[in-house]
C-alpha cells in the first residue's frame, strides 16, 4: 500500500503566515558573529601552538615542558603570545 504525504486539510494561511519576526534575524546573526569569533580564538591559539611547538623541537625542548619553553623562549627575545588575553 502506497502513501502519498498530503498537507493538513487546514493549513495556516493569512497576511502573518510564513513571516518572521525581526528577533530571529537577529539572533541568525549573533551566532554567526560568535561562530567567527570562537573560529579566530581557535585559529589563534593553534598558531600559538605550532609556534611553540617549533620553537621547542629546534631547541631540543620537550615540547609539553611549559616552564623549560617559556624560558628558552625568554632567553631568546621572543615575547611569549600564549600568555596574552584575547578576549
Amino acid at each position: 500500500m502506497w502513501v502519498v504525504a498530503q498537507a493538513p486539510p487546514e493549513t495556516p494561511v493569512g497576511p502573518e503566515f510564513g513571516k518572521a519576526s525581526p528577533v530571529g534575524l537577529f539572533i541568525l546573526v549573533v551566532l554567526g558573529v560568535v561562530i567567527l569569533g570562537i573560529g579566530y580564538a581557535f585559529h589563534r591559539r593553534l598558531s600559538r601552538f605550532n609556534r611553540r611547538r617549533l620553537f621547542a623541537e629546534q631547541h631540543g625542548i620537550d615540547p609539553f615542558d611549559r616552564e623549560a619553553i617559556d624560558a628558552a623562549m625568554e632567553e631568546a627575545g621572543l615575547r611569549d603570545l600564549s600568555r596574552t588575553s584575547y578576549l
